[in-house]
């Protein structure tokens, strides 16, 4: 019996050479609507889904391939006689082999397609003959990527039919590919009425990079990236120069990026080290900012991640290249300063990122994975409100104070909890990252600061203090104006001990936990 073939695509890549190969090699071919009309255009002999069914397409194409003789065609196990015997009564030939991709969902979707148009773009009939071919793939091969036409053609010629190796693993790909789609329109319709809590959450990535390990060289690992690509992402930011990214390279950059992501308004760089910001500095200039954010720490700076948030000049370039850093990410580079950056600078890596797009990155989910299940919260974007603050304590503090209350308030929310911060209004001086009480958190970032001298120096603490003697370490070091969340139940003890030493203490009401 004659082999048969059904081909329906959106993706018309490859389609006419594949059908063709498969007419000299014995097949026949069915096809649908555009399909069949990119093959006559071509001269490649088909029948048209109707000739097999009966039945026109109808329904703007709604229904056309949603048929017994097709799907009897595809489900009917060759193994089994009844099978055979009711696909011999009922007038329906296998169909041994079916080329479909689904209608564009996720490119009418980014390209800003409206309700109406993103429900015609549900493709129920390609799903369906995917579903079914792959379900029988012990008899059906079954493609939906251009990718894979040639290893089907090439057994197809050698062997006259495909092994159950190949159609076993083809199949595994449709229900990955269906399940993503599927996941994709979930996820719009969720998004578009608004729930927050679905009963079942499906998420769906794309392959990135396959890594070379992952924390540690002993934990294979990948990067998948969001189906729906973020501009303002590690993922999307181009690579200019340098080796690939590293798993900790991935996570670094991306924490780095979160925290320049708040302080677009100035020119301002931020440097990373382990997940926490080890420099930031804001100036009217980048390379002044670069001053800051290097002078904050010039010892952790050393292979560190910087993101700067300006076009990096041929000047800050220079003081750059005097020194190992890990990654560089910018939104622009001069010619000047990419020739600094990478003139025997092969393996550092430097990436160009859009930052236009730095506001919309917040809508993101976070998502955290635990064992057995994971953890989704929304990011930490609270817009903050410095006028509202609450200052309970006697001392109130100076304008200037006050700029670096902000400032500091806005670099502490990266730290690792627990965090502490010490800065002025323009540059962190301190970081007191992830230690398990908040008195040694403080102690660190005040024997860092204190070395650079703590002129206007204000400390941030991401929680309430808990007890007095955080106080008493920072009036000895002569900090004299703090900003907190305030909500302990001693409360009064902190405020009375600030009180004691003239401290100005604000209380922003929000918390800034990072675990």
């Amino acid at each position: 019996m004659t082999k048969r073939a059904l081909i329906s695509v959106s993706d018309k890549t490859g389609i006419v050479a594949l059908a063709n190969n498969l007419v000299d090699l014995g097949w026949e071919i069915i096809s649908t609507g555009g399909t069949k009309a990119s093959l006559d255009e071509a001269g490649v002999k088909s029948l048209a889904i109707e000739e097999v069914t009966g039945f026109p397409e109808m329904m703007d194409g709604r229904v056309k391939t949603l048929h017994p003789l097709v799907h009897g065609g595809l489900l009917g196990r060759r193994d089994l006689e009844d099978h055979m015997s009711a696909m011999a009564e009922h007038g329906i030939q296998p169909i041994d082999l079916v080329v479909v991709n689904l209608y564009p969902f996720k490119e009418t979707l980014l390209a800003g397609g409206d309700y109406a148009e993103m429900v015609e773009k549900i493709d129920i009939g390609g799903p369906s003959m995917l579903r079914s071919a792959a379900k029988n793939h012990a008899s059906v091969t079954v493609l939906t990527d251009p990718d894979d036409y040639a290893l089907v053609l090439d057994e197809l010629s050698k062997n006259g039919e495909t092994s159950f190796e190949t159609r076993q693993k083809l199949a595994g790909k449709v229900f990955r590919h269906t399940a993503s789609y599927d996941a994709l329109i979930a996820s719009y319709l969720t998004e578009q009425l608004e729930v927050k809590e679905t009963e079942n959450l499906t998420l769906t990535y794309q392959l990135n990079q396959t890594m070379r390990y992952g924390e540690n060289n002993h934990q294979s690992a990948t990067f998948y990236e969001s189906a729906l690509p973020i501009s303002y992402s590690i993922a999307q930011a181009k690579q200019l120069n340098g080796k690939a990214l590293s798993f900790n390279n991935i996570r670094d950059a991306d924490a780095a990026i979160k925290i320049a992501r708040d302080f677009l308004e100035m020119p301002t760089v931020v440097a990373l080290k382990h997940m926490n910001p080890c420099g930031i500095g804001q100036a009217s200039t980048i390379g002044e900012a670069w001053d800051f954010a290097y002078e904050a720490d010039p010892v952790s700076i050393f292979g560190g991640i910087i993101v700067l948030n300006r076009e990096v000049d041929a000047e800050t370039a220079q003081k750059m290249h005097e020194i190992f850093l890990e990654i560089i990410i910018a939104p622009s580079y001069s010619p000047e300063a990419l020739e600094i950056l990478t003139t025997k600078k092969k393996n550092m890596r430097i990436l160009e990122l859009d930052f236009s797009e730095a506001e919309a990155s917040k809508k993101e989910a976070e998502v955290t994975g635990v064992l057995g299940g994971i953890l989704v919260q929304e990011q930490d974007v609270i817009e903050e409100e410095p006028d509202s603050w609450e200052i309970p304590t006697a001392k109130k503090p100076t304008a200037t104070e006050f700029e670096a209350l902000k400032f500091a308030w806005k670099a502490v929310k990266f730290v690792k909890s627990n965090g502490i911060i010490v800065t002025n209004d323009h540059q962190t001086l301190g970081v007191g990252p992830g230690q398990t009480n908040r008195v040694a958190s403080v102690k660190i970032a005040l024997e860092q600061a204190t070395e650079k001298g703590l002129d206007n120096a204000v400390l941030g603490s991401d929680a309430f203090f808990p007890f007095a003697d955080n106080i008493e370490v920072i009036a000895e070091a002569g900090v004299k104006a703090i900003v907190q969340p305030g909500g302990s139940v001693r409360d009064d003890e902190v405020i009375a001990a600030c009180d004691k030493h003239g401290i100005a203490m604000v209380f922003t009401g929000i918390r800034h936990f990072r675990h």
